[in-house]
């Protein structure tokens, strides 16, 4: 997901990942950042301790760049229905 939004916007994406022990010291809560798993747009934390819908990002990264909000894809019953 996130490499084709990359594509989509011109943003700039860094992942950090660390065993979970890192996220959970005394060092990494003065940083003040968010519990992992997180998703931070900017300063904004978009979600924290979850995974994150990709409308819901792609919405938090066109809000970072001043972009009007995506339209949703109409989605119907059989689509609902079956994830195809």
């Amino acid at each position: 997901m996130m490499p084709r939004l990359g594509q989509t916007y011109a943003i700039e994406m860094e992942t950090i990942s660390q065993p979970i022990a890192a996220y959970q010291t005394d060092e990494y809560f003065e940083l003040d950042l968010p519990t992992a798993p997180a998703v931070m747009v900017g300063d904004d934390i978009v979600v924290e301790g979850a995974d994150v819908a990709e409308a819901q990002l792609e919405a938090a990264i066109c809000h970072s760049l001043g972009l009007p909000p995506p339209t949703p894809e109409k989605i119907g019953f059989l689509k609902r229905l079956f994830g195809k």
